[in-house]
């Protein structure tokens, strides 16, 4: 699922490639993906792209007379930049990967697609971002809150400290991917509950927090929509690295598996040498 640096990362792409490009339409191909109705797709015809920004994990397209494009790529949706596309005829709805397309006058322009059976994408066409369900019930912005807004957050929550890491309403930007590097550059068990949790241990969550979204902001800023994903991967130290030594202590990573979803840590790095019991009903190291 693309996270706060690669939907950062799409927004700056656009910035720079996009703004200042007349609309000549949008096409919907995938009619479940688009939320909204008012205003209707044709309204973007004829608009210019001045800007793209993101809340959280959500993508934000801006046009003038203050129309967004507001988009949620869930887990399998990504974005592709096309400088010219194959064809000038309009997409046609079915069952193919691409949801939307939207077409500049320079013959450029994106496709949102959504890989897999599920289909989550979201799309909304709004003139207030706030107007977007997802949007209005995010928290403070994970690489932007401080110390103290971090930490009340947190502890605002009991559980978990991966599922509250993840939680939207608590801190805007953080998947299951970057949450598994936070924690193991923080040193902590991604069972920890967070109000639990000592001043020193939030302290550190918190810079791990920013150096670890900041890094990746940093590595993916500049490069292609096509890259992104192989930029993430490259970054990572735990996550989805199962099997494979730790880069900082060699332990090999150890997985807990869920119904839909999975966590990788480091044992020596974050619970004091003890594998997590990969059973979701057993007693779980804290």
């Amino acid at each position: 699922m693309p996270e706060l640096p690669e939907v950062e990362a799409l927004a700056g792409y656009l910035r720079e490639r996009a703004v200042g490009r007349r609309v000549e339409r949008l096409e919907v191909a995938a009619i479940s993906a688009l939320k909204t109705y008012d205003p209707p797709p044709s309204a973007v015809a004829g608009r210019t792209v001045t800007g793209a920004g993101r809340y959280g994990k959500f993508l934000d397209v801006r046009f003038d007379e203050g129309l967004h494009l507001v988009v949620h790529l869930a887990r399998a949706g990504w974005l592709h930049y096309r400088e010219a596309f194959p064809s000038a005829a309009p997409l046609r709805p079915g069952k193919g990967p691409i949801a939307l397309r939207l077409r500049l006058d320079d013959g450029s322009g994106f496709d949102l697609t959504e890989a897999g059976t599920q289909k989550k994408l979201a799309a909304y066409l709004v003139t207030d971002p706030a107007l977007v369900p997802g949007v209005g019930k995010l928290g403070p912005d994970a690489l932007e809150a401080d110390l103290t807004t971090f930490g009340a957050q947190l502890r605002s929550r009991r559980g978990q400290v991966k599922g509250v890491l993840t939680d939207q309403s608590v801190l805007a930007g953080i998947g299951n991917a970057y949450s598994d590097e936070i924690l193991h550059a923080a040193k902590l068990s991604p069972f920890a509950i967070t109000d639990r949790l000592t001043d020193d241990q939030l302290a550190a969550l918190h810079a791990a927090t920013r150096a670890v979204l900041g890094d990746a902001v940093r590595r993916s800023m500049g490069q292609r929509a096509a890259e992104l994903k192989g930029e993430k991967r490259s970054g990572l130290k735990v996550h989805a690295r199962k099997g494979l030594p730790c880069p900082v202590c060699g332990d090999l990573v150890r997985e807990v598996s869920f119904a839909d979803s999975s966590l990788q840590y480091c044992p020596t790095c974050q619970t004091g040498g003890k594998p997590l019991a990969d059973r979701r009903l057993s007693r779980l190291v804290r």
